[in-house]
């Protein structure tokens, strides 16, 4: 299951930008991975924002605000194309969040982790890669067939 997290600087986004960041984020991660919109893939990209104390953040060159997006996905969930739209949509999300423009499109970083078949648990089981894609073949077709109704 994707999971996301966004570690900035305390004040570093703006009021509207903090209060919908996270699950613009998770929306962007669930978009790129191929995830049906239905409830229970929205309820299981989990989302975390990480904001850093006063003067716990800053580069040798100086204190402006950065930004680091951590992804967490099964591995194999994102081809090359699908992780340079995620880094692409999750920079743009965060710069929208914290007020910026493209100028300061360097102080986002974004980290995909894949997490190796086997290694990732949930609900007391492992879950596997092709049990997700299964899954989502499985809600795509139901939402399909609702729509026909």
């Amino acid at each position: 299951m994707p999971m996301i997290r966004l570690t900035v600087p305390s004040g570093a986004l703006t009021e509207e930008g903090r209060t919908t960041v996270q699950r613009d984020l998770a929306a962007v991660l669930l978009r790129w991975e191929g995830a049906p919109d239905t409830a229970f893939f929205r309820a299981q990209a989990w989302s975390y924002l990480v904001e850093l104390p006063e003067g716990a953040q800053a580069t040798a060159e100086d204190d402006a605000p950065r930004f680091l997006v951590e992804v967490t996905v099964p591995q194999g969930a994102l081809s090359e194309r699908r992780k340079t739209g995620l880094v692409e949509d999750a920079t743009k999300t965060v710069l929208a969040a914290a007020g910026l423009g493209q100028d300061d499109v360097l102080r986002v970083w974004v980290l995909v982790h894949e997490q190796p078949e086997g290694t990732w648990g949930a609900g007391g089981s492992i879950v596997r890669f092709a049990d997700l894609v299964a899954l989502a073949k499985g809600q795509k077709e139901q939402k399909g067939q609702q729509a026909d109704a």
